[in-house]
């Protein structure tokens, strides 16, 4: 049940209480914009939160190809790196692990104490609406949205989210990742840091392999990024 509001919104004891109250709210979202809405409850309440496994309800998860007890996304990264901020987004893209385009919104609930305990997110396939737009394209040209919030990565498991995210990052170089210099290795690791993929288990790993370089190495230019941003090494 929700208690007196929280920062201008409901506040509530846990998880299990976001659910209950929002449980049939949930299947009505899902139910009312068909098969390709997804609705999700992301459970984030406590201080050491497996985000592998936050996902406690779930209409339409084929959206996503998620479904209860599978993970978060790289967004659940940057709420814990500052859970103090408002998170609240809505209307940013999300991608899912096989290239699919989503308009996504997210909103997050706080405990009496004023800690993140849940995330209630809507996720909007946009396939079937931009395959019927590229037939009206030449008749009715429109111009892109402007994006205010990061791209958001579903996969099935945080291993997809976080290649997605290396990806991203290397992307945004211009350049294949053969042909990276130092400075450009420095600037994928800080990029990543930034947005939090270093928390992940084995993730410095991961981006070494994919940068073509040594643990020890991506260890050193993780350093190096943060001394130059003036992060200290968590």
């Amino acid at each position: 049940m929700a208690t007196t509001t929280h920062a201008g919104a409901d506040v509530f004891e846990n998880a299990a209480a976001v659910l209950a109250a929002h449980r049939h709210v949930m299947r009505a979202i899902a139910t009312a914009g068909g098969p390709s809405v997804e609705v999700v409850l992301h459970n984030l309440d406590g201080t050491d939160i497996d985000l592998g496994q936050t996902i406690m309800a779930i209409e339409n998860g084929h959206v996503t190809g998620r479904a209860v007890g599978g993970p978060s996304t790289n967004l659940g990264l940057e709420v814990q790196r500052d859970p103090d901020r408002d998170h609240n987004a809505f209307g940013y893209r999300g991608l899912t692990d096989d290239g699919r385009e989503l308009r996504c919104s997210s909103i997050y609930f706080r405990n009496p104490r004023g800690a993140i305990i849940a995330a209630l997110c809507i996720n909007v396939d946009l396939s079937a609406m931009q395959q019927a737009r590229a037939l009206l394209d030449g008749l009715l040209p429109g111009a892109p949205e402007e994006q205010h919030y990061p791209d958001e990565h579903f996969g099935r498991d945080l291993v997809a989210v976080m290649d997605a995210m290396i990806t991203d990052a290397i992307k945004a170089t211009g350049k294949p990742a053969v042909a990276l210099s130092r400075e450009d290795r420095i600037g994928v690791l800080d990029r990543l840091d930034r947005a939090g993929a270093t928390q992940m288990r084995k993730s410095v790993e991961a981006i070494a392999a994919r940068l073509g370089i040594s643990r020890v190495t991506a260890y050193a230019y993780l350093d190096e990024a943060r001394a130059g941003s003036g992060r200290s090494r968590r």
